[in-house]
């Protein structure tokens, strides 16, 4: 078993031995074995095929009977009846096994696709970009280590029209099954961070301690809270919006010093201040991390872990950064967006399938590098609530 960091270095002999031992263990809750071979043929066809990753252009990696392969393989996504959360839980117990988890990390994926035919496809709004687009809105549950992150479980928001996946908003869709997955992760019970701007007011932070699981939620800077710090001149008044409060404590702002997730090996740093506040009738503790003194905080989150250090939580944030390189450098190389089919069964099948690719990549240390980028100091604008549930 691959062991350490997480992440290996070899060539493509190891890559191959790194993907059949995963294949092997995450497959095993399929009880018939041709359904575990198809597994290991779509799984090795993500990684196999250049461009686009259809069915046809993975069929053609085989070799031979490019038109049965073709049809097996999407009867096999499409048409199947297999269950794709033992197999999401069997790959979070194995990377548990193979390197420590840091934090469990949610983040939405935009998905832009023309059309109608697709599942999913409806105006969405992309909190990264900070503008609306047409097409699918996904949300995956990442698994963090020091070597890096990979995809486990998926959720596709669907709100607007069509089947709903025991969720009908985009709060619930962005947390639904995340508590389960962190509180019977093999690795115990680690934080998650909620990288999904404006969702932490509602009932998120609920279902977190409800099961026991620690939660850093990304809030916006609008967002209403009231001071429960009595030393605070704000403390007992009307509750106030999050970039007041954190501009009010100034003054309280410690350097926090931290691994840049863009670039390896390199530490940048940062001041951070933190106030108890009440949101949603829960005392919470209200954090933000400034990367120029002279500006408004470039990040707000808000935590139910009320006893660790500032800089503790904001070293913590900085996993969902491990997340956004992770998945800039291989979204297009196991093929994570391009499920175009009409069935939500097949996309939930695909996407679980490219995630095993993904940890693969990862494993093996396949991932390719991506090009540095700064980090965002601008806030994010907050969609109009009407469209964010179109």
């Amino acid at each position: 078993m691959n062991t350490g960091t997480g992440v290996g270095t070899g060539g493509p002999e190891h890559m191959d031995e790194v993907v059949e031992e995963l294949c092997a263990a995450v497959f095993a809750p399929l009880r018939r074995r041709d359904q575990r071979d198809r597994g290991r043929q779509y799984v090795r066809g993500l990684l196999a095929a250049e461009g686009r990753k259809s069915i046809r252009n993975m069929a053609l990696q085989t070799g031979s009977g490019r038109a049965a392969e073709e049809q097996a393989l999407h009867h096999f996504i499409a048409g199947s009846t297999w269950d794709w959360e033992p197999i999401r839980t069997a790959l979070a117990h194995y990377l548990a096994r193979s390197a420590p988890l840091g934090a469990w990390v949610v983040r939405p994926m935009a998905i832009p696709r023309g059309g109608e035919h697709s599942v999913g496809v409806g105006n969405r709004f992309d909190p990264y970009r900070g503008q609306m687009f047409r097409g699918q809105q996904a949300f995956a549950t990442w698994f963090t280590s020091a070597g890096g992150a990979t995809p486990v479980s998926w959720r596709l928001f669907l709100g607007g029209g069509g089947p709903v996946e025991s969720a009908d908003s985009y709060e619930a869709c962005a947390v639904a099954g995340v508590p389960e997955l962190a509180r019977r992760s093999e690795a115990g019970v680690r934080p998650v961070v909620l990288d999904v701007p404006d969702i932490a007011t509602g009932a998120a932070p609920h279902r977190f301690a409800a099961a026991g699981v620690p939660v850093v939620a990304r809030i916006g800077p609008g967002a209403r809270l009231g001071v429960v710090d009595q030393r605070l001149p704000s403390y007992g008044a009307l509750p106030m919006a999050a970039r007041d409060i954190l501009q009010n404590v100034r003054g309280m702002r410690m350097p926090v010093d931290w691994a840049d997730p863009d670039r390896p090996g390199a530490r940048r740093s940062s001041l951070v201040a933190a106030v108890r506040v009440l949101l949603a009738g829960r005392e919470m503790l209200l954090f933000g991390e400034w990367s120029d003194a002279r500006r408004l905080p470039g990040a707000m989150w808000v935590t139910d872990m009320t006893r660790v250090a500032p800089g503790a939580l904001v070293r913590l944030t900085k996993e969902a950064g491990k997340v956004s390189r992770a998945a800039g450098a291989s979204m297009d190389r196991v093929g994570l967006r391009d499920f175009a089919g009409r069935s939500l069964s097949g996309w939930h099948r695909h996407v679980t399938l490219a995630s095993v690719a993904h940890a693969g990549l990862w494993l093996a240390g396949g991932l390719p590098p991506v090009p540095p980028r700064p980090a965002a100091t601008t806030p994010l604008r907050r969609p109009c609530p009407a469209l964010a549930r179109c």
